[in-house]
Order: structure tokens, then sequence, then C-alpha cells
């Protein structure tokens, strides 16, 4: 038993104290931006069935944290918050017709095989926007999810937006195979492009259909990609999804944001249930992704609700990661009182916690090594003594 006193399962981490205040300025500020745009916060149940939210899921089935209930029922922690509101807004909140914007902040629960780093529960901040089909709604979405960074404090960053519409609609019309189309698929989501350049010339195809598949990693940047595509588009899929990105661009313009843009007809995702346009978000110098999003207009009807749907979510653990060590917290003033000023010591303390300061207070009998103790407090007060002799 004491080898596992202190251990965690794999996976799962403590939060201290500064990174809890840090975390939390960031999930606040997030939020409050959602709500100016009027999306409504939720919560749902850390734990739901594996045969309804666990299918939805696009999460891997070997990530899923299982257990029986008592009635022998096969439940998982949520693994993301799209499914668990997919499920949510078909049974209660959405009608047809009527677009329903919502958001959450929660932990989600992916198991790991095998450490490396990477934590199997970790708090995202998102939303999903319900019941519209139109480009407005991704634009909204996008245009959201950046000013939202922003207001957390993040600077140098870049969305990546693709279509997974096109991908497929040229992936099909050269591959025909869903087996093929997979493993070209897998390449650009690991973001492996010298591994996909040589599969590519390895498959017995047309010199012209070679150059298609190898000419989309090359329709990366602004909205100039959308006419070099439609250059070479030979499928009405692949037009209309390029049509879609094009209007996309009009509309997150008119947000003007589109200086923290970029277009990239090559993105992917692992995330199965997309079935549009989807997008990624990186920070400068950051090698990792801090969210993503996109739209996924089927995952309703596997809750007999089927309706269009776009969202986004941002990792917390990440964006603090990127922003750094960044000084984003309130000053904390510590008051030390002997035991005949303590009511005086109240007092102060209690008027500068009304004004919103943070303030602890402490009997100087309790403290064993004065300056470690002081040394973590931006102001230390000292009431001690006969009143009077206060020094700071």
């Amino acid at each position: 038993m004491r080898v596992f006193m202190f251990e965690k399962p794999l996976g799962m981490r403590d939060t201290l104290p500064d990174v809890y205040k840090t975390k939390r300025l960031l999930r606040e500020a997030m939020m409050a931006e959602i709500e100016t745009w009027g999306y409504s916060f939720i919560e749902t149940p850390t734990l739901e069935y594996d045969e309804t939210v666990g299918k939805a899921s696009a999460i891997l089935d070997q990530q899923l944290f299982k257990l029986l209930d008592r009635e022998g029922h096969t439940l998982v922690l949520r693994p993301d918050m799209t499914a668990p509101i997919a499920r949510l807004a078909a049974s209660k909140l959405y009608e047809e017709g009527c677009p329903l914007r919502l958001a959450y902040a929660a932990n989600v629960f992916r198991a790991q095989q095998r450490e490396g780093g990477r934590p199997a529960e970790f708090e995202q901040v998102g939303v999903e926007y319900i019941g519209d089909g139109t480009m407005y709604a991704d634009a909204e979405v996008i245009s959201l999810m950046i000013f939202a960074l922003k207001r957390a404090g993040l600077r140098d960053f870049t969305v990546t937006i693709g279509h997974i519409g096109y991908v497929d609609a040229l992936f099909f019309d050269i591959l025909r195979q869903e087996q093929r189309v997979e493993t070209l698929r897998r390449f650009l989501y690991e973001k492996n492009y010298v591994g996909y350049r040589e599969h590519v010339k390895s498959l017995p195809l047309s010199s012209i259909d070679r150059d298609r598949l190898l000419r989309l990693l090359t329709l990366r940047g602004g909205k100039e990609v959308v006419a070099e595509g439609k250059a070479y588009a030979t499928t009405e899929a692949e037009r209309r999804a390029l049509d879609e990105l094009e209007q996309l661009w009009t509309y997150v313009d008119q947000y003007g944001v589109t200086d923290m843009v970029k277009l990239d007809t090559s993105l992917v995702s692992h995330m199965s249930y997309y079935t549009g346009v989807l997008f990624e978000v990186y920070a400068k110098n950051v090698g990792f992704l801090l969210g993503n999003g996109g739209r996924y207009d089927e995952l309703l009807a596997k809750f007999h609700r089927p309706s269009p749907a776009t969202g986004f979510s941002v990792r917390l653990d990440r964006l603090m990661e990127a922003i750094g060590e960044q000084q984003r917290g309130e000053k904390t003033t510590c008051i030390i009182f002997s035991q005949e000023r303590f009511t005086e010591a109240y007092a102060k303390a209690a008027e500068m916690r009304r004004k919103g300061e943070n303030v602890v207070l402490q009997h100087i009998a309790g403290i064993q090594n004065m300056d470690q103790f002081t040394a973590s407090f931006d102001d230390v007060v000292y009431v001690l003594g006969k009143r009077g002799k206060d020094e700071q």
C-alpha cells in the first residue's frame, strides 16, 4: 500500500494553487466573452451510457473509461462534450427551426495507454451552435473562438480552416475505396506530409490524378486558395465545398478577424463526426493543438433529432501553457496578527475583501518559518502587539 500512497492513476494530475488560479481566470475570461454572444452555459453528467453517448462520440473505444452500474449497464466517463450536449439538445432543448446556442466548461476523460506526459483528464471550454446550417453559423463560431481567446490573453495565434467534404470528394474520386482513402487521411491527420507524398507517388495512378493529390498540400493561405482549388476541381462535391469556404471567408472577414485565419484544404480531423467546415487553432512557437471545431450535421440524427450543428472546444491546460508565465492573477495580501489585535486585523481584512482584494488572515502563533511563509505573498501587513505598532 505504501508504494501507491502518493501515486495517481495513469494520466491523472493534481492542480496546485497557482495553476488553479490561472485556469480559473482563463475559464472566466472565455466564459464572459461567450455569454456576451448570447450562449447559455449548461452541465451534463460526468457518467453517460456507453450505448448512447459512448457510441455517438468520435473518441476511439480504447480511450473510453468504462464501468458497470448495479443494473449491469456499461457507463463511460464523458470523453467529450459534443455528444452529451447533442443528447441533451435532442431530448429536451432543441425545437426544429429554432437555432440553439449552448456552451460549457467541463472536464473530459480519455484513457492513455502509456504516460507520455498526456493527461487522461482535462478541462475544455466550448460552444455548440445547433439548428443553423448556414455558413453564417460557422463564421460566428470561429469568430467567437478568436474573440474568446483574445479576451483570455492569447495574442499570437492562427486558426486554420479546411473542409472535410473537399478532401473526401477528392480522395474518393481518385481512390474509390474507403481503405485507401483512410490511409491518406491518416497521413494528413498526423501531419506526416513526407509520408503522404511518398505514399501518393507509390500508388498506381495516372500522372494527372497523382498531381491532384500532391497539389492538395499546396492549397494553403488566404482567400486565393479557393480560386486555385476551383481551377483543378473535377467534381461537383469539390466545387460545393470550395464555395462554402469562399462564403465562410467573406463572413469571417465581416467580423474583422481574417488576419488570424488561413485556409488549408489538407486539414482533416480524428473526430469522425465532422461533415463540412473544420478548424484548428495553434499559437506561435507552440507545437500542440489548443482547440478545434467544425460542423457535425449528422450527430443529432443518432439521437433521432436530425439537425445541422457546429461548435468548438479549447483545452484550458494547453491555453495556459501557450500564454506562458504571464502574470494573470490578482495580488494576495497577508495580514499577520497577534491575539490582542484580532478584531482590528479582521476589520482591515474585511474592508479589503469588500473591495475585491484577496486577503489571508494569519495568527502569528501558527507560523513556524516566517520568511518562507511570507515569501509567497505580494504584500504582508503586521498587526501585532499594542495598537499603533503596525508595519508593512
